[in-house]
């Protein structure tokens, strides 16, 4: 029999803790509708994240609240930006929708 244990692995060396520390499991099920909400929104949009920011970053936030993670600024947790990025998006869309009316074409722009 190996050295390494029963399946080849390495057990002299310990488990490593997650990069944020460790936090509380939502036991109350404080933040359960936050939560549906974005899983609802992944399954929706392809389990396309991006799209699903605005629940994700709802569902942190109600967690700090609640004292189940360390309260920690949202732009260090990759939501910075996006109200910047929202407002372009915006401005894309009504860019497209006045070329599609000026042209004369009644069709929906994509």
């Amino acid at each position: 029999m190996s050295a390494g244990g029963a399946f080849g692995g390495n057990r002299g060396l310990g488990p490593v803790p997650p990069e944020k520390g460790i936090f509380p499991l939502d036991h109350l099920h404080e933040c359960d509708l936050e939560k549906k909400e974005y899983i609802s929104c992944l399954k929706t949009s392809g389990y396309h994240s991006e799209q699903c920011r605005i629940f994700s970053k709802k569902y942190l936030e109600c967690r700090m609240e609640r004292n189940l993670m360390a309260k920690q600024d949202m732009s260090e947790l990759g939501f910075g930006g996006e109200h910047r990025s929202e407002e372009a998006s915006e401005s894309k869309d009504l860019r497209i929708e006045n070329q599609a009316s000026s042209s004369g074409d009644k069709t929906p722009a994509k």
